[in-house]
């Protein structure tokens, strides 16, 4: 069943254009990854998705899914270092689904506590986040994004200051939560070998135009060739 279909969608930053009629489509069991060069727009797209930034022209149609029930995974800020929360805390604030309210249901708690145990970190359920390792926040914010849904992930650069070995971590339960689980999974990332390891499709955007297809469909084209010396393996 197809999630969400993009037609056409141009977005600005500010007064420049970020996102330049781009079309795509996400369906259930998904894992596109989103890659390009820096300036493409590719952060400012899942923004446009999620309905957190404007659509300036073009359709964003969702199937079976509203934005408030996707999970959404942003890039690493500042703030997050230092966010005075414990991490069952941190988890259970996804149930809010980018809302607020002062009180969470039982209900609330028991998909926190599902998630925790699903990322493997219930060990660590009551230590403050800010005091975790870059890998162990990463977990939690993937438990916390799954609190918002059940169907889609949207992850916005998630390995960015991981180790290579902790990356490679991050990559496998992204993995087993689509595979095993049947989430779908569209992520933007500059990891282009793990990109054409793990996904089905692919969104590459360039300021001379975009690809969208299939991982195989990709690795024809003479961008990937040129990356990956023409072979069909990363």
């Amino acid at each position: 069943m197809k999630l969400i279909d993009c037609q056409n969608v141009y977005m600005n930053y500010d007064s420049t254009k970020a996102v330049n009629g781009v079309s795509f489509s996400v369906d259930s069991g998904d894992f596109l990854c989103i890659v390009g060069e820096n300036g493409t727009g590719k952060s400012t797209l899942l923004k446009g998705i999620l309905g957190l930034q404007k659509v300036n022209s073009g359709t964003i149609t969702f199937t079976g899914i509203v934005n408030k029930e996707i999970g959404y995974l942003p890039q690493k800020t500042a703030v997050q270092k230092d966010f005075p929360a414990s991490v069952r805390e941190v988890v259970l604030s996804g149930c809010q689904s980018r809302g607020f309210r002062l009180f969470y249901t039982s209900a609330d708690r028991k998909k926190a506590q599902k998630n925790i145990e699903l990322l493997g970190i219930d060990g660590i359920k009551n230590k403050p986040f800010n005091e975790l390792s870059g890998g162990q926040q990463q977990r939690v914010l993937l438990a916390r994004a799954l609190c918002a849904t059940d169907k889609l992930l949207l992850l916005d650069e998630p390995t960015t200051g991981l180790d290579p070995f902790v990356t490679a971590e991050l990559y496998r339960i992204v993995d087993e939560l689509n595979k095993k689980h049947g989430v779908a999974v569209v992520m933007v990332t500059h990891d282009l070998k793990n990109s054409v390891q793990y996904a089905n499709k692919i969104l590459c955007m360039e300021h001379d135009g975009d690809f969208f297809g299939t991982v195989d469909e990709y690795m024809k084209t003479p961008a990937a060739r040129m990356i990956f010396g023409g072979g069909t393996n990363a």
